[in-house]
């Protein structure tokens, strides 16, 4: 498949216009705050899913607008002492599926939290547990991404990464847990998610970015027309006289700007040949991340960015930062 995007050593600089509203910060601050407001101490339930080396258990903790969301606590079993931990958010269409299906951080040694996406889990991927029972407004096309997009406040993915925040808070609370120690983790979607909690927290260890989504997404649009970003098209190409107040919502929940308040530090990877999240909008916000960063682009690689070969240096990228 020859390359989609431009070469790499353009990419190396690359930085597309973006809007960022003057009201970004009180919008994200006043969502956070409304949603720890109507918060509730997360619930821990032992689950046997057969693995013999790990305690797996199934978390009920609170999200945007006190909704109750689920996920996955994997230990490693026999520890006797706090351990770091990675929460782990999830691609498009994907669910938390069962408890035994990702556990690759628990096997290295670490707490590994899952978390559910509101509303998803219906895909190859896994299925889910969690609705989005919050109230969306105006026309919808079919499938997720489009869910209130007419407006920043009743978005879908503001209360995802909502969620994405408060499951730090619920994952920290833990006593098996090293609050100090806690690092978030995602793939397209989810990697869109841990850019943004990466933003909005400033207590975190690391960021593990791959390939996120609804970065630059003016630009992605124009490049690419795979998962949400064809939604989107979907609807834009019928609400032919609501673009601007779509690019509006879309730029409250852009990576570029959640990058530039950023001060986690983050590994990012990405693959040249993506035609799901075109490189081009990953480096337009890797190259506006403010934190100390790392970027991996792989040249024959599409949307699994690396893979696994990504997965083995991210082992020693936060073996580096947790230590032993």
């Amino acid at each position: 498949m020859p390359s989609i995007d431009l070469p790499l050593e353009q990419l190396r600089s690359f930085k597309p216009p973006v809007d960022e509203p003057a009201d970004f910060d009180n919008f994200w601050m006043e969502t956070l705050a409304a949603a720890r407001a109507q918060a509730q101490p997360a619930a821990f339930t032992p689950v046997d899913t057969g693995l013999a080396l790990m305690d797996v258990f199934d978390v009920r903790f609170s999200g945007f607008g006190g909704e109750r969301i689920a996920g996955w606590l994997i230990l490693p079993k026999g520890i006797d002492q706090p351990l770091p931990a990675v929460v782990s958010y999830l691609g498009y269409g994907a669910g938390r599926g069962f408890g035994f299906e990702r556990i690759e951080w628990a096997a290295v040694g670490y707490a590994q939290f899952v978390m559910d996406n509101r509303g998803m889990g219906a895909s190859l991927n896994g299925s889910g547990d969690t609705s989005d029972t919050a109230a969306s407004v105006g026309p919808q096309a079919p499938g997720y991404s489009t869910r209130g997009l007419l407006d920043p406040h009743s978005y879908v993915i503001r209360r995802l990464y909502t969620d994405g925040v408060l499951a730090v808070d619920a994952i920290a609370s833990h006593p098996a847990v090293d609050a100090t120690r806690i690092a978030v983790a995602g793939l397209s979607l989810g990697g869109g998610t841990a850019l943004a909690v990466a933003s909005l927290r400033d207590d975190l260890a690391a960021a593990l970015i791959d390939a996120p989504a609804l970065c630059c997404p003016r630009r992605a649009l124009q490049v690419v027309e795979g998962n949400t970003y064809k939604e989107i098209w979907w609807f834009l190409r019928t609400n032919r006289d609501r673009i601007d107040e779509v690019f509006r919502t879309l730029s409250y929940v852009d990576g570029a700007n959640f990058a530039t308040r950023a001060r986690t530090p983050a590994f990012f990877s990405t693959g040249l040949m993506d035609p799901i999240v075109p490189p081009s909008s990953v480096f337009g916000a890797y190259n506006r991340y403010a934190g100390p960063k790392r970027m991996r682009a792989w040249e024959f690689n599409q949307h699994e960015a690396g893979g696994a070969h990504q997965f083995a240096l991210q082992l020693g990228y936060l073996r580096n930062i947790f230590g032993p």
